[in-house]
């Protein structure tokens, strides 16, 4: 059963909170963090991404990345943050135009995620995870939930549902259109929660597998190393880690979409002689209609694809649109076999739209772009539980939670 831990919280003061908040560090580019930053001393980027300060020749993974971010840690501890005095639970509400989801943010065991109660459907490249590791020991602090999903319980979403009421914490409109709203919860109403979610047998990691990786890296850290600080009496150390836990039937998942650079050789009659002996081609919507459907922009139009080969429904990996593509289009036409290491194909989240798609391949970027349909959340559900792992790329988690608006102190 998943077990889940109050913490002493170090979080903005009020009437900081929105300065401070940042998108989570590895959805911008240095560029646009630095972009994102300008003007704004607070910005929590300025820690979580500290290279924007340096000489752009920086290499965003030296030393002196890591000390900068320690340094402006230190300062926004001194005059912008400030420390619970009681180990809380937070609910965390996020709301992007008609779409409303809250969740329960709290500490979560490291060994259900080593024990895989805390299910993952992604692989972590280590060089990310060297990064958010030697990030987290910099500052002795995670400093950006992992966002989790569960199956809905009605007993511990209606408890969540009351207990979102009264003054918030934070509530404030981010540049981006997303409102963010968080309360505390402290005594009995803690307490409650915290034996009820003891009922939810998983929890699966939505987004943030390369924090959830790093969480459980500088766990063994600061075990080995002795590194470990005062502790705050919250039962919240180093062998827990920070995230949000939101019920399956609120997440969104968005898709993540492709673009390739090149036909890798081929004429553009030749490319597509080959996709009609896989596919069955169709003038179509820049978004496909339903799964199954693959959208594609090539020649300055969009078409709809549809196997001539119908996936397994049976086979929860290969049945997913994603796998599709991967399988009959860019791996034996384009030969692109591994999408993590080649460096013609990009992948564009959905939350920058089918626009952006068109917009590359219009300028000269790309060759072709596929667009294609959401995985939905019992998709991630079925594959985490089958212990098995998705395709590289197959989820973009809308909206985003903020980095800088609750900490745990490790």
């Amino acid at each position: 059963m998943a077990k889940l831990y109050p913490f002493r919280a170090l979080r903005p003061k009020p009437d900081a909170a929105a300065r401070i908040a940042a998108v989570p560090y590895d959805v911008v580019s240095t560029a646009e963090a630095r972009a994102l930053a300008d003007g704004n001393p607070l910005s929590f980027l300025r820690v979580s991404r500290a290279e924007l300060e340096l000489s752009p020749s920086t290499d965003p993974y030296s030393d002196a990345v890591y000390e900068r971010a320690a340094q402006n840690f230190e300062t926004l501890r001194h005059t912008s943050l400030t420390l619970e005095a009681e180990p809380s639970l937070y609910l965390y509400r996020l709301r992007m135009g008609g779409h409303t989801q809250t969740g329960l943010a709290a500490c979560f065991s490291i060994d259900e995620y080593d024990r895989n109660i805390i299910k993952k459907h992604e692989r972590t490249r280590r060089d990310k995870e060297d990064d958010r590791t030697r990030h987290m020991l910099a500052l002795g602090a995670q400093t950006g939930p992992v966002f989790l999903t569960y199956r809905a319980a009605d007993d511990v979403d209606r408890m969540i549902d009351r207990a979102a009421c009264g003054p918030p914490l934070f509530d404030f409109e981010a540049i981006d259109g997303v409102h963010h709203t968080i309360w505390r919860v402290g005594g009995g109403v803690r307490d409650a929660l915290v034996a009820a979610f003891d009922g939810i047998p998983s929890l699966y990691i939505a987004d943030g597998h390369h924090r959830a990786a790093s969480a459980a890296r500088a766990r063994t850290e600061v075990s080995s190393r002795g590194l470990a600080g005062a502790s705050l009496g919250d039962g919240a150390d180093a062998s827990t880690m920070l995230a949000v836990a939101f019920p399956h039937d609120q997440v969104q998942i968005l898709p993540y979409n492709r673009s390739v650079k090149d036909l890798g050789g081929l004429s553009s009659g030749e490319f597509l002689k080959a996709i009609a002996e896989r596919f069955d081609l169709s003038p179509g919507p820049a978004m496909p209609a339903r799964r199954g459907e693959i959208a594609m922009y090539f020649d300055g139009r969009w078409q709809t694809l549809r196997p001539r080969v119908p996936a397994d429904p049976s086979d929860p990996i290969g049945a997913l649109d994603v796998s599709v593509l991967q399988d009959q289009l860019l791996a034996p036409i384009l030969t692109i076999a591994d999408v993590r290491t080649d460096k013609r194909i990009d992948f564009v989240g959905g939350a920058r739209g089918t626009g952006e798609l068109q917009n590359l391949v219009d300028r000269g970027q790309a060759a072709v772009a596929f667009s294609l349909y959401p995985v939905g959340v019992a998709d991630l559900i079925a594959v985490s539980g089958a212990g098995a792992i998705m395709p590289p790329k197959s989820t973009w988690f809308e909206p985003k939670l903020r980095d800088g608006l609750l900490i745990h102190l490790l």
